[in-house]
């Protein structure tokens, strides 16, 4: 059985095009996958690199982790950087035959992380691509990439899975944080209101760190034992600090999604102060989660948010 698709995207337009491309022997040689969620995409090129290493006629059959012909490039280090050196490492290694498969496979992960040198060193590769080659290129940020690397590749958007976070204390700070809300739309007033208010603002951002990092860790557990065994410590700090990152990307989107469920009833009401608060509210919080891949802190992002919204929604 060749490994699945993630089961949101089976039988989409994109998985059918590309499975009618390798039927065909027809698939581009290299193709930027993109979307919002890290996981889905790294399931899609385990998934394409299946279907292109095991087929009929191989000498030998892998799981694509585990794959002789499949290579993988990862940013390195806690500033999850892809160097000049990693790049020119994962080239030399796809310049050479396939030993058990048809073709080879090369999967590199976020690959918005290399550096300049290292883009202008894989730009020549994707202007002269090797013989019985796939390159999968993934990402969350295609714009990041140079113009002239998205120019010569082919794209996938993939949408991520529309689930929860399901990290413990989540939905309990989810629902705190709108009953504060509810609160401050009441009217704030008097020393000791305010100070409740501030109060609740800094254990709501204590909270959102302990959430994250245990979340962190579970997730990091439980994908560290499907990793290969040879990587290094760097790749290995790269990852978890990828994984850190999404999880948090997805924490301040479910935020965005409880502020939408506590003004929507205010908002069918008709309430126009409703409305420029919510939007400024969003506004503020879609700016701040912009500020995050700046590696600005977390905790300083959630603080600016939640101070703003303190000022905003009490003004109603």
């Amino acid at each position: 059985m060749p490994t699945p698709w993630p089961p949101a995207l089976a039988g989409t337009p994109a998985v059918t095009v590309i499975e009618q491309a390798i039927a065909k022997q027809r698939l581009s040689h290299s193709l930027l996958l993109h979307g919002d969620d890290p996981g889905t995409l790294v399931a899609v090129a385990l998934a394409i690199a299946d279907r292109l290493l095991n087929v009929k006629g191989a000498a030998a059959h892998f799981p694509p982790e585990q794959h002789p012909d499949c290579f993988m490039l990862r940013p390195a280090g806690k500033m999850r950087q892809i160097s000049a050196d990693a790049t020119r490492e994962l080239i030399n290694k796809v310049q050479v035959s396939p030993a058990v498969a048809p073709r080879k496979v090369a999967i590199l992960h976020e690959v918005d992380r290399m550096n300049h040198a290292a883009s202008n060193i894989f730009l020549k590769t994707l202007e002269e691509p090797p013989a019985n080659t796939t390159l999968l290129l993934l990402t969350t940020r295609p714009y990041a990439l140079l113009a002239t690397i998205r120019s010569r590749v082919l794209h996938f958007r993939f949408p991520a899975p529309a689930t929860v976070v399901a990290a413990d204390g989540w939905a309990a700070w989810l629902a705190d944080y709108q009953a504060w809300l509810a609160r401050l739309g009441e009217g704030v007033s008097g020393k000791t209101a305010v100070a409740d208010q501030v109060f609740t603002l800094y254990g709501l951002v204590a909270r959102f760190s302990a959430v994250l990092d245990a979340a962190t860790a579970e997730v990091w557990k439980q994908q560290k034992e499907k990793l290969p065994p040879d990587l290094d410590d760097d790749e290995q700090v790269a990852i978890e600090t990828g994984i850190a990152n999404g999880l948090r990307a997805r924490l301040f989107a479910e935020i965005e999604t409880a502020t939408r469920t506590f003004a929507l009833p205010r908002l069918k009401a008709g309430d126009e102060g409703t409305r420029r608060m919510f939007t400024a509210a969003i506004s503020k919080l879609e700016h701040n989660a912009g500020l995050l891949r700046l590696n600005l802190n977390e905790a300083a992002v959630l603080e600016d948010f939640l101070l703003t919204s303190l000022r905003l929604w009490t003004k109603q």
